[in-house]
């Protein structure tokens, strides 16, 4: 739950850096695509006027899109995860933006951790992977990462 703590926090971080941005709702669809569907559909009927919809995983990112339909205001939507289906979103123009979680170098670092630990030798309290920003640009080079 850390982590979707520390992306929830973030966005709030980076939204308070710019004036003109404020966060008008802010409601969790269980990591659930169906939950998303009813979550935006309940801010759109309830006419929050929402600009752009950062998702904490690709899964609500797709269902805020079905939400919207055809995305008549051209709302922005962003997820993470770097799912094959929010790729596709991002081909079609959909979605701006999702962040690639490298799931093999979380792998290959735990592993390496253990081994040390198993060692008797010491290990970081927190190993960071990076994350990277996909968007229509440079999806490309993602298209297989997350596959294997």
């Amino acid at each position: 739950m850390n982590r979707t703590r520390d992306r929830t926090k973030g966005v709030e971080e980076v939204a308070a850096k710019f004036p003109g941005i404020k966060i008008v709702q802010k409601q969790t669809a269980k990591f659930m695509r169906n939950d998303a569907v009813d979550v935006v559909s309940n801010w759109m009927t309830a006419g929050n006027d929402i600009n752009a919809i950062a998702s904490n995983n690709d899964e609500m990112a797709i269902g805020a899109l079905q939400a919207l339909g055809k995305n008549p205001d051209k709302i922005l939507i962003a997820g993470v995860d770097g799912t094959p289906d929010a790729l596709q979103m991002l081909k079609q123009g959909k979605m701006i933006a999702t962040v690639f979680q490298d799931a093999q170098g979380q792998g290959e670092c735990a592993v390496q951790a253990a081994v040390k630990l198993a060692k008797g030798e010491k290990v970081q309290k927190v190993i960071n992977i990076p994350y990277q920003l996909i968007n229509k640009e440079n999806m490309d080079q993602f298209t297989q990462r997350n596959l294997k």
